[in-house]
C-alpha cells in the first residue's frame, strides 16, 4: 500500500508504494481505510527531531477513515459508540492501547472505563505509532468519534477536528465556556490570540456559534482569513471584534471595545478569559493584558524556550493560568456532533498523498488554514 515515512529528520517525506499493510486487528483494534488526514503543527515539532521520538515513522495524527475490520473486543465497544463498518469516523492520535491500569484510565473524567486519554504508558498514532499518512492504518475502537450521517461533512473536513478541533474545544471549556450551547445571558467574552491560524480560526467558529463575544486577534497576514470567517458566520458572526495586534495595542483595544474604565478600576475592563495559540511572547503579553482581573488564560502552544510573566498578573490580578493538550473522548464526540449540527469547518487546502512534501513547504510558508491529504485526489 502507499505510505508516507519520515526517515530522517529535518528531510522530506518518503513515498512508499510497498509499504506493509497493517496486520488483522487484535483486542480493542479496528481497522480502518484513511480517507483524509491532516498536517498539524505537531507533526512539523516532529519533523524537526524536536520530540525525540524513533524513526521511521508514519505522520498524522488527525484523520478520517472508514470502519474495515473489528478485532474481538471491539465489535461490542463499537456497537455501543453506534460505529459499524463501512462508517466514516475521525481518528486522533490519542490514545492507542492504553493499560487500562493507571489514574488515567481508572479516573478518566467520563470515558469509557478503563480507558485514558492520557494514560502514560498509551502509544500516540502519527508520533509513537504510525497514523494516517498511509492507506490503511490500525486504530483503538475507543478513541475515535462517529461522524454523524447525512451532513455536510466530508473525511476532508472532520479530519483537522481531530486535534486542532479538540484542542481547541477543550480549551474554550477550560477558559470557561458552557459547552452545551446554551445561551450566554450576559455575553461574556472570550479572547483568541492567533485566531486566523489552524486552531484559532475553529474556535472562533465555536466560541462565536456557542454565544460567547469572541476578541479575535491576530496580526495584518491573517486578516483576510480571519475576516472571512466572521463573514461565513453570518449572524453569529455579530458576536465577533477583530483586533490586529500589529496595528493596535492591547490597551487601546481594551478602550475600544469594553470602555474607558473609570480611574483605578482599570482590572474591571476586559475579557473573563483568553486562549494563547503562537508560540511568541508578544502574544502571550497580549492574552494576558486583555484580561479583566479574576480571568482565565489558557495556554495551548509549547515554545521551545518558554514564556515570561509577570507574578503580579497572578498574585494581584488573581489571573488563573492553566494549559490543557487534546481532549477526552467524550469532548471529542460532542465537538463533532456540535460541529456537524451549527457547521463548523476549517478553511483547507487539500493535496494527494503524493503531494505531502508540497504540503509541508507550503505550512513553512505560511499558507493559512488547515492543509489536509485527501487520498482520493490522484497526484
Amino acid at each position: 500500500m502507499r505510505a508516507q515515512v519520515l526517515e530522517a529528520f529535518n528531510q522530506p517525506y518518503t513515498l512508499k508504494t510497498d509499504f506493509p499493510r497493517p496486520p488483522a486487528p487484535q483486542g480493542h483494534e479496528m481497522l480502518v481505510r484513511v480517507t483524509a488526514a491532516s498536517f498539524c503543527h505537531t507533526d512539523a515539532v516532529f519533523a524537526s527531531g524536536q520530540m525525540q521520538q524513533g524513526l521511521p515513522r508514519v505522520n498524522s495524527h488527525e484523520f478520517a477513515g472508514v470502519v474495515e475490520e473489528f478485532g474481538p473486543e471491539a465489535e461490542k465497544v463499537a456497537q455501543a459508540k453506534g460505529i459499524a463498518k463501512g462508517n466514516l469516523v475521525g481518528v486522533p492520535g490519542r490514545a492507542f492501547q492504553c493499560c487500562g491500569e493507571c489514574v488515567e484510565c481508572t479516573d478518566n473524567g467520563g470515558d469509557l472505563h478503563g480507558y485514558g486519554v492520557w494514560c502514560p504508558r498509551a502509544s500516540n498514532l502519527g508520533l509513537t505509532r504510525d497514523g494516517g499518512f498511509q492507506e490503511y492504518c490500525l486504530v483503538d475502537v475507543r478513541q475515535v468519534a462517529r461522524v454523524p450521517e447525512g451532513g455536510s461533512m466530508k473525511a476532508v473536513d472532520i479530519a483537522p477536528l481531530m486535534c486542532a478541533g479538540v484542542t481547541v474545544w477543550n480549551a474554550l471549556q477550560a477558559a470557561g465556556l458552557d459547552m452545551s450551547g446554551s445561551t450566554v445571558a450576559d455575553k461574556k467574552s472570550v479572547a483568541i490570540v492567533g485566531a486566523g491560524g489552524g486552531l484559532g480560526h475553529l474556535g472562533v467558529q465555536f466560541a462565536a456559534r456557542l454565544g460567547w463575544h469572541v476578541v479575535a486577534v491576530d496580526t495584518t497576514p491573517a486578516m483576510g482569513m480571519l475576516k472571512s470567517v466572521v463573514e461565513e458566520l453570518g449572524e453569529d458572526g455579530k458576536n465577533v471584534t477583530v483586533v490586529d495586534a500589529l496595528q493596535e495595542s492591547v490597551d487601546a483595544a481594551k478602550k475600544r471595545i469594553f470602555g474607558e474604565p473609570a480611574k483605578g478600576l482599570e482590572g474591571e475592563k476586559g475579557c473573563e478569559s483568553s486562549l494563547i495559540l503562537p508560540e511568541s511572547q508578544p502574544a502571550f503579553d497580549f492574552g494576558m493584558g486583555i484580561l479583566k482581573n479574576h480571568g482565565t488564560c489558557v495556554a495551548v502552544s509549547f515554545p521551545k524556550d518558554g514564556w515570561r510573566f509577570k507574578p503580579g498578573d497572578l498574585v494581584f490580578r488573581h489571573i488563573k493560568l492553566v494549559g490543557v493538550l487534546t481532549g477526552r473522548n467524550h469532548q471529542l464526540q460532542a465537538m463533532v456532533d456540535f460541529a456537524a449540527k451549527k457547521t463548523v469547518k476549517a478553511k483547507i487546502r487539500t493535496y494527494p498523498l503524493e503531494k505531502l512534501n508540497d504540503l509541508v513547504e507550503d505550512y513553512h510558508r505560511g499558507v493559512g488554514g488547515k492543509l489536509v491529504v485527501d487520498m482520493a485526489l490522484k497526484p
